[in-house]
């Protein structure tokens, strides 16, 4: 290939820091800086591995042992990679220190190796019912910093997969967070110019609250703009989907999927647990925001599949897709929302608009969906393995046979 690094003797070849320039360009983080220093490697990049030492430099050869020693030692342009294998956490790991416009912090998993970061023996993940978890225990990762780009982890069994507070200009991507004791990824307070990007977010639940809060995505309880959700799959939380209670700016929410939540799958007792696929909004008294809500799937969910959830505010919804959810597919009846080209099929109902408007929604093309007026109701490609990238399989599902600008498209 035109662009691979070619040696130009085995010494070159073998030489352990090359390795690592080539593999830090497949995961776009840019390549080491070619000085003479026999510690620069050290300075640019930490490798963590399950077999390392703390005590190390964090090289290739000689790798850290925990990703906390890695996160403690980085600095505005550290890229921190991670080795295969399971890394079981008795605290949480804590992220403090911020990075810059111009040098983001980087950490990801090593290249075709996976990460799995394992909270079963944090305290806090197991929060007896009716107990709370003190702010600093919140998240396998607590991160109260800006300018990191974290990518490539699994995560599972915390007290929440990642928590995120006082968070600003970070990209989060490819995350998977799954089977956790509250919310898969949680963002709150503060937090402005984030970007969630292909998370995978399962099975997450709250015993401790009997269902009422653990969601596949919450960006809720805070501020910000510029805050954008692209490309999540939310499934089988025990309350919903995406929540954004309590969250007073705008957020952009796009080319996503939620679906099978708010089913009691633990059997709790007085379960709680709300099911929509995307609330966008809720409180006493619930905020005004304005979100923008294009091309996301719901289906299948045990309330409905687009809420306001009491949002007064002006709320866009273009060509979204609500397929099968146990109440309304459009929940719009208490905000000041604009529905355009929407599509709703086999719900209890297509949409509870009050006073809300819109024009081209399969409503009002014509007064009877079904099944049949679909291409294809097979799931299993939107659902299955992602691409090579990381991005949703392209699939003919829930589209229109006829009508081509009604709802969403993968």
């Amino acid at each position: 290939m035109r662009n691979r690094l070619r040696p130009t003797s085995p010494q070159r070849q073998d030489n352990p820091l090359m390795r690592l320039r080539t593999l830090l360009c497949a995961l776009g983080l840019g390549l080491l800086p070619a000085v003479p220093a026999a510690h620069a490697e050290a300075a640019t990049t930490l490798v963590v591995s399950p077999t390392g030492d703390d005590a190390g430099p964090g090289t290739v050869e000689r790798p850290l042992r925990t990703i906390q020693r890695a996160v403690d030692l980085a600095v505005p342009g550290t890229s921190i990679l991670v080795r295969g294998g399971t890394y079981a956490v008795t605290t949480n790991i804590r992220i403090r220190t911020s990075g810059t416009a111009g040098n983001p912090i980087r950490l990801a998993n090593y290249p075709g190796e996976r990460v799995v970061v394992d909270g079963e023996n944090l305290p806090a993940s197991h929060t007896p019912v009716g107990g709370g978890i003190p702010r600093e225990q919140r998240g396998v990762f607590h991160q109260e910093a800006s300018y990191w780009h974290v990518s490539g982890l699994e995560i599972i069994r915390g007290p929440y997969a990642y928590y995120c507070a006082g968070c600003n200009h970070n990209v989060f991507e490819r995350l998977v967070t799954r089977d956790n004791y509250e919310s898969g990824f949680q963002l709150q307070g503060a937090s402005s110019g984030n970007l969630i990007l292909d998370l995978d977010s399962y099975g997450n639940r709250d015993p401790r609250k009997n269902g009422e809060s653990a969601d596949g995505l919450a960006v809720k309880e805070g501020s910000g703009s510029g805050n954008v959700v692209r490309g999540a799959r939310l499934w089988n939380n025990v309350d919903d989907g995406f929540d954004a209670w309590l969250f007073t700016s705008p957020i952009r929410v796009e080319d996503s999927v939620a679906y099978g939540n708010g089913y009691n799958r633990w059997n709790l007792p007085d379960f709680s647990g709300d099911g929509n696929g995307f609330k966008l909004g809720g409180g006493n008294p619930a905020p005004a925001a304005a979100h923008v809500v294009v091309e996301n799937y719901a289906w299948g969910n045990a309330a409905g599949g687009f809420v306001d959830n009491g949002n007064p505010g002006a709320i866009r919804f273009d060509r979204n897709t609500a397929w099968r959810n146990a109440k309304n597919g459009f929940t719009v009846d208490r905000s000041a929302s604009k529905l355009t080209g929407n599509l709703a099929v086999g719900n209890a109902k297509p949409v509870s608009l009050g006073s809300s408007t819109g024009s081209g929604n399969s409503w009002d093309v014509k007064s009877s969906w079904s099944d049949s007026d679909l291409v294809s109701t097979d799931a299993s490609t939107i659902t299955g393995p992602r691409d090579s990238a990381g991005k949703i399989r392209s699939s003919r599902f829930l589209e229109p046979k006829s009508y081509p600008g009604l709802g969403a498209r993968t």
